[in-house]
Parts: C-alpha cells; sequence; structure tokens
C-alpha cells in the first residue's frame, strides 16, 4: 500500500466531510475510496472513523493520526515548493472562515486582491456567525473575534473591535438619550444571540465591569437582522462596532454610553499549530496580517 497516498485520501475524507466528496476530489471512484480507508486501518489496527448511516466522526486515534498526516504532508509540500522551477509559486486550495458582516467588509476584499495575485491557489471562505472549530470541520484559517480559550490554535493579532451600544436618532427622540447604562433597564433593546447568550449586557466604569439586565422586544440570530431592527426603531441594541459602522457613518444609528464600554475585544487569526502550515497559507497569512492591520486601524 501506498503509505503516502493511503494519508491524503484519509485527510480528504475529514477534510471533504464524506466517502463521495473524497472521491469526487481526487478524481477516484467512491469504492477505490473504501478500500483505500479499510487498507489503511487494517494496517494501523484501528479504525479511525466512526462510521454511521448519517455521518462520520474520527475516533480518538483518528484525531491523533490526521494531526501527523496533516504534517507529513505539508512537510513534503514544502519541500517540493523549494525545489520547485517556478520559485515555489504557492498553490492548492486553502479553506477559511470568519463572522459574516466581518467577512463581508473586511476579508472579502482583501482575499479578492490575494486571489489575483496568486492565480494557482483556490479560496473557499465560509462567513458563519458561530465558533468553529477547524480541524473539525477541515478549515485552514479562522478570523476569531474575542479571547482566544483553545490553547491548541496559534492566534495572530491583528486589531481590536469596540463593543458598542446604539440607537435610531428617532428611538432616541422618543425615550431620551440614556446617561448610564443602568437608564437601559425597562427599556426595549434588540439582542443579536451571536453576541449575547442571556438577558444581560456588560458594562465598565472605574476599571470595574458590571451587568445590566435588559428587556428583549427583538431578539434575531443573524447581525444584519439584528442591526436592521435596531435602524428600525425597535429599541437600544449591542454590537461589535464593525456590524454597525455603515449605518454609523449616514447617521441611521446613534452611539450611546461610550464612556461605559468594555475594553475593545482582539481579533485574531487563527490556525492549528505552526508545522501545519503549508506555503499556500503562510501565504494567505503573511498577506492578511498586513491588510487586517491597515483595516483595523481606528
Amino acid at each position: 500500500m501506498d503509505k503516502l497516498a493511503a494519508m491524503k485520501v484519509f485527510v480528504e475524507i475529514v477534510e471533504r466531510g464524506s466517502l463521495t466528496a473524497a472521491a469526487d476530489a481526487l478524481d477516484r471512484a467512491p469504492p477505490t475510496i473504501v478500500r483505500t480507508l479499510a487498507s489503511l486501518e487494517s494496517e494501523l489496527g484501528t479504525r479511525l472513523l466512526a462510521r454511521t448511516t448519517r455521518r462520520m466522526n474520527l475516533t480518538e486515534e483518528g484525531r491523533v493520526y490526521l494531526d501527523r498526516c496533516r504534517r507529513i504532508l505539508a512537510d513534503i509540500d514544502e519541500a517540493e515548493r523549494a525545489v520547485m522551477a517556478d520559485g515555489g509559486e504557492p498553490r492548492g486550495q486553502i479553506r477559511l472562515t470568519a463572522p459574516v458582516l466581518f467577512g463581508q467588509h473586511h476579508v472579502l476584499p482583501a482575499l479578492a486582491e490575494f486571489v489575483n495575485r496568486y492565480e494557482h491557489i483556490q479560496v473557499e471562505l465560509l462567513l458563519l456567525d458561530r465558533v468553529v472549530n477547524l480541524v473539525e470541520e477541515g478549515l485552514d484559517l479562522g478570523i476569531r473575534i474575542g479571547s482566544l480559550e483553545n490553547s491548541s490554535m496559534i492566534g495572530i493579532p491583528v486589531g481590536h473591535m469596540r463593543r458598542v451600544i446604539v440607537a435610531s436618532p428617532d428611538y432616541l427622540k422618543k425615550v431620551g438619550v440614556p446617561q448610564h447604562p443602568d437608564e437601559l433597564t425597562g427599556r426595549a433593546c434588540v439582542v443579536f444571540r451571536g453576541l449575547t447568550a442571556g438577558s444581560s449586557w456588560f458594562f465598565e466604569a472605574s476599571g470595574q465591569r458590571f451587568p445590566v439586565t435588559v428587556s428583549s422586544r427583538f431578539v434575531c440570530n443573524q447581525a444584519a437582522a439584528a442591526v436592521d431592527a435596531c435602524t428600525a426603531g425597535l429599541g437600544f441594541g449591542s454590537f461589535l462596532h464593525y456590524q454597525v459602522k455603515p449605518q454609523l457613518n449616514n447617521d441611521q444609528l446613534t452611539l450611546v454610553l461610550k464612556a461605559f464600554e468594555v475594553p475593545a475585544l482582539p481579533v485574531n487569526l487563527i490556525y492549528p499549530e505552526a508545522r501545519l502550515m503549508s506555503p499556500r497559507l503562510r501565504t494567505l497569512v503573511d498577506y492578511m496580517k498586513g491588510k487586517l492591520r491597515l483595516g483595523l486601524m481606528p
């Protein structure tokens, strides 16, 4: 058995999410993919994927082996590029994820320039307003706003993002401009579930953080819809600054309670440990560092 070829098949199955998708990507017949995986598991003497009629999940042994396979294949890819006649121009596919509006406003313009510059790289961008496990979902890179809790991820700081309170001018004329967060209690509020899990918004004064319970007049799990509701005058809203920047610029929304904002959240490029980086991913990371740092400057 060609062990390296089998490793590639195994990694492709995990990243594509199914045997059929891996067969399509590798231009092989599905039975061939099935036999390759079975032979690999037989030689290793362990099950790498727990398969049911509906989905496949990595076993613990599979997670460990996937990690090692990616390292080996990335090292081989880098070695080959280093001696190529074209100077090792990066090529291949990169899959990355970012929050929906942040991706539209900041990531997509940079990626468009990147793809135009590197014609041999194909990019797949997943815009999702949820925390994504990069390894489990076969992603190479992510943009994360907030503190990094997963120690297995490498984070590259590219800026900070304010968390702000806003309301429409018409709503402020109706209820008045609050001078302290406590005044939000009992007033109508728009809640974006991607940012606020409970019924409290947090503020800070004199270095002390404190919660304020808000009344949810409108709740939504999608940022753009929640911003639209706030613009329509349904109440105060708590958002990340980039989510409401266009509405602030055209005076559809107004910032309030700026003196009580909590410290800005860090923005990081994240990826699995550095040894897994292929030349194409390293090229993209270096490119995005500069673009995002420039775009996030106050």
